[in-house]
């Protein structure tokens, strides 16, 4: 005989419908194989009277709060408000009520993972954010469950769709960004406000989630270096792929010994780069561990049933551990303080593409290899295209160089009269 399981959802947006569809649909099979009947019992919403494209029996919605965290049969929520608050709040709740909790919300995780976690574990409950990164990848699982026995010390992921079928279009279609941008809106692949994508705060806040679950240290969003694509142009990708690189805005972190860097930043890789394969709205999450060497994750990223997928699993899981009375927590020091011996390191080593527009005239290439030369900078190409009056684009690369080096050579650049406009600085990641 099948276990009823009663769950609640908070919110009833995309991904909502999305996972009372799969449920509905193919979800209630995989709940049975596991010995439980899956009931959505009650769903927060604002608007009870809304139209909506799925049919769903009215009596379920409520607008109090209460009437899930509070009701006794209610052992699941699945949250899929979005935002901080008052998203952190009602899980919290929930926790405090001995519910155990599924949610997608990468801002509430990244930024309250520790505190959530410690209360589910002080009332023996459950807290499960599979689908908070890249949607249908099981990410965290990986993470969590199967890497145990690694040493993780660098990943490097395509973990936001958005930019990366912006990017895709840019490059194999040669149109602009402002262009690209708005078929995206079109297409639903960004917002009407794309700038929790374009600037990379999606992707931060997933960042913060791998690298705390990867390096068991809490990674605080603060801590997280973050570069949108917003200033990528058409010619940095055409003079990327002549030097034999493809452009992706990539999170990446790294932990040598007692130092960890956090990044995320437009990044040319080499065309023969596993990520590079990565294409329009799709995600790679590269991993690489002492034990395991390089690992590579791919699948859609985004969108209600890839990411309504992660968090069915969830719900299954989390029934399991709730029969069990045994759940998964994540392996973080409840805290990042000096004294556990580890830094933040701010001025990471790695290549840099640089682009800018020069006065064409005799000694310009050796004032500014004389700057570079001052600042420990050192040079491994340039490239000259073509002229524009009295003025000529220069690409340098460098060797491998330090951050703040970088950033003071550029500084003296612009107080160098030949030098009339620093165009572009992308970091090259191999």
């Amino acid at each position: 005989m099948l276990k009823e399981v009663n769950i609640g959802f908070l919110g009833f947006g995309n991904i909502g419908a999305g996972v009372y569809k799969i449920i509905e649909q193919y979800g209630k099979i995989s709940f049975a194989r596991e010995g439980f009947k899956a009931n959505i019992k009650k769903i927060l919403v604002r608007d009870a009277n809304k139209r909506r494209d799925i049919n769903v029996d009215k009596s379920i919605f409520t607008q109090s709060i209460k009437d899930i965290v509070d009701d006794p049969e209610i052992t699941l929520i699945a949250e899929f408000m979005g935002g901080e608050e008052p998203a952190r709040q009602y899980i919290l709740n929930a926790l405090e009520n001995k519910k155990t909790v599924v949610t997608a919300n990468k801002e509430v995780i990244a930024k309250h993972l520790v505190e959530l976690e410690n209360v589910a574990i002080k009332n023996n409950t459950g807290l499960y954010f599979e689908g908070s990164v890249a949607g249908g990848i099981p990410i965290i699982k990986v993470l969590r469950e199967s890497l145990q026995a690694n040493n993780i010390f660098e990943i490097k992921g395509i973990i936001n769709g958005t930019t990366n079928y912006i990017l895709t279009k840019m490059s194999e279609e040669g149109r602009s960004f402002k262009d690209v941008l708005f078929e995206a809106q079109q297409l639903g692949y960004a917002e009407p406000d794309p700038a929790f994508d374009i600037e990379g705060l999606d992707a931060m806040f997933k960042l913060s989630i791998l690298s705390s679950l990867a390096f068991h240290y809490e990674i605080p969003v603060d801590k997280i270096y973050t570069e949108g694509i917003n200033n990528i142009t058409i010619e940095d990708i055409n003079f990327g792929r002549e030097l034999g690189y493809a452009l992706r805005l990539l999170a990446i972190a790294k932990k040598r010994d007692s130092e960890i860097e956090v990044r995320v930043h437009p990044t040319f890789i080499p065309l023969n780069h596993p990520l590079a394969a990565v294409r329009n709205s799709y995600n790679g999450i590269f991993i690489r561990g002492d034990a395991v060497g390089d690992l590579m994750l791919y699948g859609k990223g985004a969108g209600d049933l890839p990411t309504g997928s992660a968090i069915v699993s969830d719900l299954i899981t989390a029934s399991i551990n709730n029969e069990k009375q045994r759940h998964i927590y994540s392996t973080i020091d409840k805290g990042f303080h000096d004294s556990y011996g580890m830094l933040f390191n701010d001025n990471w080593e790695t290549e840099y593409f640089i682009r800018m527009t020069v006065k064409d005239k005799p000694g310009v290439l050796a004032k500014i290899a004389g700057i570079f030369g001052k600042h420990d900078v050192s040079i491994a190409s340039v490239i000259q295209k073509g002229r524009n009056g009295d003025s000529t684009p220069i690409i340098f690369v460098t060797h491998k160089s330090k951050e703040i080096s970088i950033k003071d050579a550029i500084k003296d650049m612009q107080n160098e009269p030949v030098v009339m406009k620093v165009d572009n600085i992308i970091r090259v990641e191999k």
